[in-house]
């Protein structure tokens, strides 16, 4: 009987997660494959940005469809703007680079 309530469980769970899925998933008219590998990509270009001392990750924005990669958010300068496309575009599966970051202008003391 335990067992039975336990796997009656287990695929109303399945079965939630399943159909949750795809219904974020068909809202951007992707597979499930392709939304699994832009997460991937997403999450591999925030780390990047992260890593990269010049760059505010926090600030910046990184949405990936269908493996094009758009930042948008604040830049310290046009080097670090550069920086932050070069470094997205860099993971497996990006496609292009839609860099749409904004150049902060210098603060006044």
């Amino acid at each position: 009987m335990k067992y039975a309530r336990a796997l009656a469980f287990a695929a109303v769970a399945g079965i939630t997660i399943v159909t949750a899925t795809g219904c974020s998933v068909a809202r951007e008219q992707q597979t499930v494959g392709s939304y699994v590998d832009d997460a991937g990509i997403t999450a591999a270009v925030k780390t990047a940005l992260a890593a990269d001392p010049a760059l505010s990750a926090l600030k910046i924005d990184v949405d990936t469809s269908n493996g094009v990669v758009k930042l948008t958010g604040p830049a310290p300068d046009a080097q670090a703007r550069d920086r932050a496309g070069v470094l997205a575009a860099a993971p497996k599966g990006v496609r292009s680079v839609d860099n749409l970051l904004t150049v902060e202008p210098p603060r006044s003391s």
